[in-house]
């Protein structure tokens, strides 16, 4: 048995403004060819399919034409969890119909545990897997509050109830096993952030639980889960050192800060006791580069792509000493007849920075929402020993709005 394992496609993502529906048409195109020519069995999307709780028309549109294509082109079988950015309610909407293609869709955790563990049976009809299809697993799907409690009380309440969770989904799938009387592997599904996982500056990864996000270590996990398919980090990467925990990381760059790095989804495959691993390159289907120094720097390197005839869209860094007057529209002089596109620019000189940190040159493309409060703080001469009780409190409100489910009733 052969799986596919991806995540964290943010589908209706926008980078300074910029829509990106081509770049993930193209992916999914290719995903779709790639699930074809491999000859999969089982695809598995372990969260955050959308960028936001309310995708738009045309981002749904590339995610139902996409499961129809994988649905006719044989007789697979997809799995579907929701992530921190989804909207559970508006993915579990159609789960009905699109279980007539095949097509499995977990976006709320269950009050029964055994719904999460879905037996797929392969062209026989003979059962092949157990996936235990884990979604991301609010606070609320696993704590109860209690006036008074401190932060360790909630980190630790957080943290039992994705253990509790997971040992009552796959306790689930072993029973089911065992009457199938057959050893069929189990695998399970995590939009989560585990201990030591790496991340990069600008990938937009959202805070999931205040004070925890590397407390999620391996012992969470039982040893019944062949592989672990996790989405929420967007770097591809391994736990723990073991091949078959793993992230996919997300198939396309979120921002600037991923340019450089390589993509991939995992197939894994089943033919023994343990399964085996590779990682499959996903092609860059738009370029985006990082050029930073001096004005001279900046201009040969500009250059060189257009001799290459590059189509990038560019993150520019301005870092030389000189006052570079109006280097926006020495920028655009520079790139013109070029494929090329400068969707941000940066200007670090060091009075400029003295100037950005009185707010003179910072704009809000330039901070996240934790960065916009801290400023709050300053600007209002908050005591600094009161800031950390204020932003811990600040971001409790902020992820409590994350998880409200926009498109449910």
């Amino acid at each position: 048995m052969k799986l596919l394992h991806t995540s964290d496609w943010h589908i209706g993502r926008v980078l300074y403004d910029r829509k990106r529906y081509d770049e993930h048409e193209t992916f999914l195109n290719w995903l779709a060819a790639l699930i074809e020519g491999e000859d999969i069995d089982v695809l598995l999307v372990a969260g955050d399919v959308f960028d936001n709780s309310t995708p738009s028309n045309h981002a749904q549109e590339l995610y139902y034409r996409f499961l129809c294509r994988v649905a006719a082109s044989s007789d697979r079988r997809v799995v579907v969890t929701a992530g921190n950015h989804d909207s559970p309610s508006f993915l579990d909407a159609p789960r009905e119909l699109l279980k007539s293609l095949n097509v499995h869709v977990v976006g709320c955790a269950s009050d029964s545990p055994a719904e999460e563990a879905i037996v797929l049976s392969g062209p026989d009809d003979e059962p092949r897997l157990i996936v235990c299809a884990i979604p991301y697993l609010r606070d609320r799907d696993i704590r109860t509050a209690e006036a008074g409690e401190s932060v360790e009380d909630k980190e630790r309440k957080i943290i039992e109830g994705i253990r509790t969770h997971y040992r009552l989904v796959c306790e689930a799938a072993q029973q089911k096993r065992t009457l199938l009387k057959k050893p069929v592997p189990i695998v399970a599904m995590g939009h989560l952030f585990t201990a030591g996982g790496r991340t990069v500056g600008g990938d937009g990864v959202r805070e999931l639980y205040i004070g925890s996000l590397a407390q999620v270590r391996m012992d969470v996990f039982p040893e019944c889960i062949d592989y672990l398919a996790l989405g929420h980090l967007h770097v591809p990467q391994t736990v723990g050192g073991s091949d078959f925990i793993r992230y996919s990381g997300s198939p396309l760059p979120i921002g600037f800060g991923e340019a450089g790095q390589e993509k991939s989804v995992a197939l894994v495959e089943f033919s023994g006791n343990a399964p085996k691993v590779t990682n499959i390159p996903v092609p860059r289907f738009q370029e985006l580069k990082i050029l930073r120094g001096d004005w001279q720097t900046i201009a040969r390197e500009i250059e060189e792509l257009k001799s290459g005839e590059s189509k990038a869209w560019l993150e520019i860094a301005y870092e030389g000493d000189e006052a570079a007057g109006s280097l926006r529209e020495r920028l655009d002089v520079a790139i013109a007849g070029s494929g090329m596109e400068i969707l941000r620019v940066k200007n670090n000189r060091v009075w400029e920075h003295v100037l950005s940190r009185m707010g003179a040159e910072e704009t809000l493309d330039d901070l996240d929402v934790t960065d916009v409060f801290e400023r709050c703080l300053e600007a209002h001469e908050v005591p600094e020993d009161q800031r950390q009780a204020l932003l811990r409190a600040y971001r409790e409100v902020v992820v409590s709005l994350d998880e409200t489910d926009l498109m449910a009733e």
